[in-house]
């Protein structure tokens, strides 16, 4: 009996030491030495995250953690409020002026790159990178079918079919006031038949489909290539810029003064076509996203500098 409870005892000390080792899921490590990198639960975002968390690793001793199945730009933003994520892989700005800031949509980028980091540092102590180089803005999709049909070439030929049209899009944007549906609908001068509020990663199939007309996508979305679709450009200029930067807090810079200029190799680094690339790698050839980055950043030497 003594033997099987020293057995037990063992046990039980092996599993505390494991889960004091390895936190909670989600959460990331909580040691200091620990960079903390907090990502959405997109294709994209993992990429991303991947990419710095592995230039981190090779580049220093820092340990990193991921912190993810953050759903929204807000559930990442608070877990640096608190503490629970060093960095945010992707923020966007146009995004986050309108609903972490609370700021009317700027349609010039370089104001509006100027006005995010500014407030950023001011009311959390917290820094905005320069871009990686991509924006990931709003597209308006369709088949190439359609595009043929009715002789699209951009939003504004639309006019001519909207009214008997169907479009999905994902909920978030149809109901937002500065660059959503009524703003959209306002500054092209029509509207369609109906929009339909759909998940962002389910429209892509349903245009390809034939289950919606058009749709709202992602510019950088892999899927675009995947299912050889029409992107019309917004020739309004209606959308804000959507530039894709990484947000570190402040206090982890402090502390670790070697990490700002490690990030800052990846400024303008990544091209909009190679983020399409690496998208489509993991969605339609299904690669795992720490693959794919590992790859990109043995191609590029970790940005040293001396490929």
């Amino acid at each position: 009996m003594k033997f099987f409870k020293k057995i037990f005892t063992i046990i039980s000390l092996l599993t505390l030491l494991t889960v004091s080792g390895c936190g909670w899921p989600g959460l990331g490590d909580s040691s200091k030495d620990t960079i903390k990198v907090a990502s959405l639960s997109t294709t994209e975002s993992m990429i991303v995250s991947e990419i710095i968390m592995q230039l981190i690793s090779h580049e220093t001793h820092y340990k990193t953690s991921l912190v993810n199945n953050l759903g929204s730009g807000q559930l990442i933003h608070e877990a640096l409020m608190r503490g629970d994520a060093d960095i945010a892989a992707e923020n966007f700005t146009g995004n986050e002026l309108i609903t972490t800031l609370n700021h009317p949509a700027i349609k010039n980028r370089k104001k509006a790159n100027r006005v995010v980091t500014k407030l950023y540092k001011k009311r959390f102590d917290e820094t905005w990178f320069p871009t990686y180089g991509f924006s990931n803005t709003y597209n308006m999709l369709v088949t190439q079918e359609t595009a043929k049909k009715y002789h699209l070439k951009n939003i504004s030929d639309m006019q001519k079919i909207a009214s008997k049209i169907n479009i999905g899009a994902d909920n978030i944007w149809i109901n937002r006031p500065d660059d959503g549906y009524p703003a959209f609908s306002k500054a092209y001068g029509f509207e369609f038949k109906r929009v339909y509020p759909m998940q962002i990663g389910l429209v892509y199939s349903a245009v390809a489909a034939g289950k919606m007309d058009a749709v709202l996508g992602y510019s950088t979305d892999g899927r675009i290539k995947s299912y050889n679709l029409k992107i019309l450009p917004d020739d309004k200029k209606f959308f804000p810029p959507y530039d894709v930067s990484m947000v570190v807090n402040n206090k982890i810079l402090r502390d670790h003064p070697q990490l700002k200029p490690l990030l800052h190799r990846l400024d303008g680094k990544i091209s909009l076509s190679q983020m399409q690339s690496m998208n489509y790698e993991v969605d339609n050839n299904l690669r795992e996203p720490a693959e794919v980055a590992h790859q990109f950043l043995v191609k590029n030497n970790y940005f040293r500098g001396d490929k």
